[in-house]
């Protein structure tokens, strides 16, 4: 009996201990998703959590899903309205049976012309032009990429042009593709170009017609209509980039957003099934399907919300009492049946003292979830006035000063004794006189004073 109760005893105190160390955590069940594709993940984009992923740091050829890449330097390096002339490299350098979008040698484009035909139907043509814009060259315009990449925090990149015509040296992986697609979205600009179904270049110095129209290669865009049919239309959609090569085969890079949550997934080296669908668009519409399913956005701390009342000492009574505002939302990534009640943030209010001005820093609020944090600043929610008490005092301290130093300076200091009797009476009486009149001009003084 007595072994019996020590053992439970022990398995109480297991259990006690062990649940001490558990971290929050809101991971959820990945079992039920499959997909076709040899590599993929699935990201959350504001906090940069991974849903899913498989074989996701696994190099391979990245294709067309380069040109995000190319957009990025692009964006920061040149401004929109930026005119750059189309070189016979950027039409010659081009293999057969690449995209490209029919620019002329020597014709003039806008920087925003070419970023729309190089991400809506994937010009290989655009690119080339474009990496000549900003760095002179297409291998110059390359190692701008590679560092880029590693700034983003890419691992397993390696670009050598900027369209993602196949190169045995020219790799990346869904990871990193993943990183970059979550970069590139920061960006207004990038993300009306991705989105957009469809581009008609103007006519220019060397094309006088306005029949350069091109669609969409990302069939999560499109709608079916009378004129389009797509069977991948999906409606959250918000881009990104697909690609395609005989050794890459089909990839896709896509983003939806639902709510207030917007997700990216990866998608490499798919193919077609039986049926003759794509996997590539199969795959992405099932990551994002997941995503949406199974997770949620969560508001932890709403912006502006009193957290809480302090009391400030040497503060007025009508003052003191500082309501303490959360400065920014606090929002995490959670699984959807997952509870927040239990979550309890760390926060630091530094030393307060009278006067504070409403809005300035006072502290900070930190939750830790999953290892990452999540944060705000905390900030004053009204004006602190400091008590009178301490300056009437020094006030009153200051007037008995004075008046000590008055009566002090003004106080006659007694004559020496005379050697004759009349001298002696003689001073005697000019110092009565004297005295009368120091007091009469002290009297004044102090009257003045008042």
């Amino acid at each position: 009996m007595i072994k019996k109760l020590k053992y439970i005893v022990f398995l109480i105190l297991t259990f006690l201990i062990s649940s001490t160390f558990i971290t929050t955590s809101f991971a959820t069940d990945t079992s039920t998703l499959s997909t076709y594709s040899p590599a993929c993940i699935l990201m959350e984009t504001s906090s940069g959590k991974i849903l899913y992923e498989k074989n996701s740091n696994q190099v391979r050829y990245p294709a067309s899903t380069t040109k995000i890449m190319t957009a990025i330097l692009v964006l920061e390096n040149c401004k929109l309205t930026d005119i750059s002339t189309v070189s016979r490299n950027a039409i010659h350098s081009i293999p057969p049976d690449y995209v490209m979008c029919n620019i002329k040698e020597g014709e003039e484009l806008t920087i925003e012309q070419l970023l729309n035909v190089l991400l809506i139907p994937s010009a290989n043509d655009a690119a080339v032009v474009l990496a000549e814009h900003v760095a002179g060259s297409v291998s110059k315009f390359s190692d701008l990429m590679n560092e880029k990449a590693k700034e983003i925090g890419c691992k397993n990149t390696h670009f050598v042009n900027p369209n993602g015509i196949h190169n045995k040296n020219h790799v990346s992986t869904a990871y990193d593709l993943a990183l970059i697609g979550q970069y590139a979205m920061k960006n207004n600009t990038f993300r009306k170009i991705v989105k957009k179904t469809q581009y008609t270049l103007p006519a220019t110095n060397k094309y006088s017609k306005t029949d350069r129209t091109f669609k969409t290669t990302n069939d999560l865009l499109i709608k079916n209509t009378s004129t389009a049919k797509s069977n991948y239309y999906y409606p959250n959609a918000t881009g990104v980039k697909t690609g395609y090569t005989g050794e890459a085969g089909n990839c896709l890079v896509a983003a939806a957003k639902k709510d207030n949550m917007e997700v990216i997934s990866v998608v490499l080296g798919a193919d077609f099934t039986k049926e003759g669908l794509s996997e590539k668009f199969l795959d992405s519409i099932a990551l994002l399907d997941y995503a949406f399913d199974h997770y949620a956005i969560e508001i932890l701390q709403e912006k502006n919300s009193v957290l809480q009342e302090v009391e400030v000492s040497s503060a007025t009574e009508e003052t003191k009492n500082l309501k303490v505002l959360v400065k920014d939302n606090i929002e995490t990534l959670i699984e959807k049946n997952a509870s927040t009640e239990t979550l309890n943030p760390e926060i630091s209010i530094d030393k307060l003292k009278a006067p504070i001005s409403s809005g300035i820093k006072i502290g900070t609020i930190t939750y830790t979830i999953d290892g990452k944090s999540y944060s705000s600043d905390l900030i004053a929610g009204n004006d602190v006035l400091p008590s009178n008490t301490l300056s009437l005092l020094l006030h009153i301290g200051l007037i008995i000063v004075t008046l000590y130093l008055l009566f002090t300076l003004l106080k006659p200091k007694k004559n020496s004794k005379s050697r004759g009797h009349s001298s002696k009476n003689s001073k005697t009486c000019k110092h009565k006189k004297s005295r009368k009149a120091s007091g009469k001009h002290l009297y004044t003084l102090i009257n003045n004073f008042e």
